[in-house]
């Protein structure tokens, strides 16, 4: 995926939190992703981990299973 997307391609809205539990972002701000500027893509995904500890949803990658 290219460096301004924090899609990891797990697609997945959280019920409760509304979030994807792939990315943390909301729908509609996948739904606009495309049309964004580089310097909001940015701002929001500085904005992720954050609003994921927030929401309690740890990132896909820390809930992968060790080797």
């Amino acid at each position: 995926m290219s460096n301004e997307t924090p899609c990891i391609a797990v697609c997945l809205i959280s019920p409760k939190s509304s979030l994807c539990l792939g990315c943390g972002r909301t729908l509609p701000e996948i739904a606009r992703w495309h049309r964004m500027e580089s310097a909001e893509r940015l701002a929001v995904m500085a904005l992720l981990p954050r609003r994921m500890a927030d929401a309690g949803l740890a990132p896909m990658a820390a809930r992968a299973e060790p080797d």
